[in-house]
């Protein structure tokens, strides 16, 4: 069997149509993982959503800057470089990101 080789370049600014839209892309997804780049442009999550997941999950922040809020009242500001656990059930939300903010988010489906 030939499989095509590509690489991919996680610092690379997507061309998608919709400019400034907050862009999701799953990079690896099993039944026990799911891997996840995010870039963000200045988004924040509603005022009144909070992220109630089921799985842990990871988040290493590749650029920019970010702030997450937790429903117990914490904030977290992350640079490039950071990374975080947020364990099941803890209900946090994306306070703010900068501009050019790039993620990658492990969920850990066990």
């Amino acid at each position: 069997m030939k499989y095509e080789l590509s690489p991919g370049n996680l610092l690379q600014k997507s061309e998608d149509p919709r400019a400034g839209a907050e862009l999701f892309h799953t990079l690896l997804e099993s039944p026990y993982v799911k891997l996840e780049h995010i870039i963000s442009h200045g988004q924040a999550s509603p005022p009144d959503f909070w992220y109630d997941q089921d799985e842990d999950e990871w988040v290493l922040l590749l650029r920019g800057e970010a702030t997450l809020e937790f429903a117990d009242g914490g904030m977290v500001r992350l640079t490039a470089g950071d990374h975080l656990t947020v364990p099941k059930r803890v209900r946090h939300r994306v306070h703010r990101t900068s501009e050019d903010a790039i993620w990658l988010a492990l969920f850990l489906k066990v």
